[in-house]
């Protein structure tokens, strides 16, 4: 059983690609959706999989004690034991959506805002404000509504919506709760927590939900015939991305280690993952043109908290 949990907060630096491996539409390489919501996710075996593979490049070797115990064995040595990290699927908490006033907007719903304080309370996490009631259709909250007030409404991409005040002070409040606890702590995101506290939209949740589908970065891709510079029969294709400035989250457990002959607690787990992690990470594919790179924070788990 579990004995420690925490939350990582990933921040998208660079649109990301976490392809399904599957063609949808007009798009031939889709991103990876939950299969009821339909939200972006990234899947716990990949951000476990990129986590370690960084860990080993910051020169831990594959055979270090401490890696083995937090990710478990090489996949030669599957069968002596598991890991004690067990990663949740990185779910959607705020999404950049294009603005008319503000040059764009996180927004988020009230559902997705649920089930987020339904995970910060599994982790054992406090102190998340009350969450606000959901807008009406076609409405929205805002957590400073000078910076987003287009003409008395909030416009976002081509839609309209209509202000919804009910919502404005728990949704400044969750904004700044946000902006302190769950984005990146360095100095460099100063401005993005100040942004973030004037730019947080809280959406009903279908309007949320179509910005999610129709309002992610379809970019075109080819490769070239290295003599004739021109595309190459069957290589120009369509990816779907989530765009910069996504924030993310996935719920982490701890159990003890599993290994003979290492006695480390769940909490100790926790806390050797956070000292053998990175600042950043790339997640996906793309890698070499630069896309895929998340911020990492990690919140404190109830181990810290007692």
């Amino acid at each position: 059983m579990f004995e420690a949990h925490d939350v990582l907060y990933l921040y998208a630096e660079t649109p990301l690609h976490v392809g399904m491996g599957a063609t949808i539409g007009v798009v031939d390489l889709p991103i990876q959706r939950e299969r009821v919501t339909h939200y972006p996710c990234v899947p716990g075996p990949g951000l476990k999989g990129a986590l370690r593979a960084e860990v080993e490049l910051a020169g831990n070797e594959a055979g270090n004690p401490e890696v083995v115990d937090v990710f478990g064995p090489e996949t030669a040595n599957a069968s002596d034991h598991a890991g004690a990290v067990s990663f949740g699927d990185a779910r959607l908490l705020l999404f950049p959506v294009r603005s008319l006033r503000g040059v764009f907007a996180w927004t988020t719903s009230v559902p997705v805002l649920a089930r987020f304080a339904r995970d910060l309370a599994a982790a054992g996490i406090a102190g998340l404000p009350e969450l606000p009631p959901a807008p009406r259709t076609s409405s929205a909250s805002a957590s400073q509504w000078a910076t987003v007030n287009a003409g008395g409404s909030i416009v976002l991409e081509e839609y309209c919506f209509s202000h919804f005040a009910e919502g404005d002070t728990q949704a400044r409040e969750l904004a700044e709760w946000l902006a302190e606890h769950a984005l990146p702590a360095s100095s460099e995101y100063d401005h993005y927590r100040k942004a973030l506290t004037a730019r947080l939209v809280i959406l009903p949740e279908d309007e949320f939900r179509d910005f999610t589908q129709v309002a992610t970065e379809v970019v075109t891709r080819a490769q070239l015939d290295r003599d004739t510079k021109t595309v190459k029969r069957g290589q120009l294709w369509t990816e779907e991305m989530l765009p910069a400035e996504t924030l993310l989250y996935a719920p982490l457990h701890f159990t003890k280690v599993r290994r003979n002959g290492s006695a480390m607690s769940g909490m100790e787990i926790g806390k050797a993952l956070r000292r053998l992690s990175p600042g950043r990470l790339q997640i996906g594919g793309d890698e070499t043109i630069g896309r895929g790179i998340v911020s990492l924070r990690f919140a404190n788990g109830k181990e810290e908290q007692e």
